[in-house]
């Protein structure tokens, strides 16, 4: 049985109350085998009420203890710049030497960079700041048209929303892709939309923007087990393979195939998890047709072969998560 993972949420005032909100919510619902799989624990330099960035009030009730007693550091958005207490700044200083997964939402990453957790790493910001980060912190290698990145132990996510989806790459990073998309399922949000690379950096897919291949992708979907083309999916649309190409990027993206590829990693994620296929088996029915091609795509996006993957992430029998 694998213990209840810690997670330290840090306010650092004025707090985003959005942003505060998202990794109790999200990782909050993370159940594995019928068990928490998070315990989330909201804190500040000083417990007690704090201000946000709105009218509202928030009362934290955990000092900064919580952050030395964590598995994963989240710093949430803030409004503070210069004025961060310098016990939050030693804090994470000390988990990030600690070997502890740091990470922030939103203007979070402001506070670490001013830790100097980013010097040097790939990172990202709402981007709305991207100009003011950038000038604060010409050291850092900021990338403000992706949804988050993961750089070594650190992680960064722009604005609202991708705090969810850096939230629900968490999920999958510690418990697999079916449990991280039942969470999504469960919060309402996208399914997971990792992006990640050999050198562990995470681009993920951008927010879908439309809805007019909605239908197509979904049908899609159904048929990952087949030798989709792009004129399949053109003739689906009723639309040209050069406008299907524009708009899947536009709502996506990403290419119609590079989504199919996409989509059929995650159902092989999805099926080593959750069944005792055989990787032939896994291999056909997700889409990629041999298990040289299983092993290539998920060594790819995971770093581990689908034998190493499956004995990471299997569900067993009565898992809620």
């Amino acid at each position: 049985m694998r213990a209840v993972h810690r997670v330290a949420v840090v306010a650092v005032p004025p707090a985003t109350t959005f942003d505060l909100s998202i990794p109790e919510l999200v990782l909050g619902e993370t159940t594995v085998n019928g068990r928490p799989g998070y315990r989330v624990r909201i804190c500040t330099a000083r417990p007690g009420p704090i201000a946000t960035s709105s009218s509202l009030e928030v009362a934290v009730p955990h000092g900064l203890e919580a952050v030395d007693d964590a598995d994963t550091v989240i710093v949430t958005g803030t409004g503070a710049r210069d004025d961060v207490a310098p016990g939050v700044l030693a804090a994470l200083r000390r988990a990030s030497a600690a070997g502890k997964r740091v990470a922030s939402i939103c203007t979070g990453a402001f506070v670490l960079a001013r830790a100097g957790l980013l010097d040097g790493r790939s990172a990202t910001t709402y981007w709305a700041k991207s100009e003011e980060f950038s000038a604060r912190y010409p050291a850092v290698l900021l990338r403000p048209d992706v949804l988050y990145v993961e750089d070594g132990n650190i992680l960064t996510s722009a604005g609202l929303s991708a705090g969810i989806d850096l939230c629900l790459h968490l999920v999958r990073s510690d418990y697999g892709a079916a449990t991280a998309n039942a969470v999504a399922r469960l919060v309402v949000a996208a399914p997971v939309r990792p992006g990640g690379q050999a050198q562990f950096i995470a681009t993920p897919l951008p927010p879908e923007t439309g809805t007019s291949l909605a239908a197509t992708r979904a049908w899609a979907l159904d048929r990952l087990d087949e030798a989709l083309t792009r004129a399949d999916l053109a003739a689906h649309a009723t639309t040209s393979v050069r406008t299907l190409t524009r708009r899947f990027h536009d709502e996506t993206g990403l290419s119609p195939l590079q989504w199919l590829l996409h989509q059929r990693v995650l159902r092989a994620q999805e099926l080593l998890e959750t069944t005792d296929l055989s990787m032939d088996q896994v291999a056909r029915l997700s889409g990629l047709a041999t298990t040289d091609s299983l092993r290539q795509h998920l060594s790819r996006r995971t770093g581990l072969t689908p034998s190493a993957y499956r004995a990471a992430f299997t569900q067993h029998p009565g898992s809620t998560g």
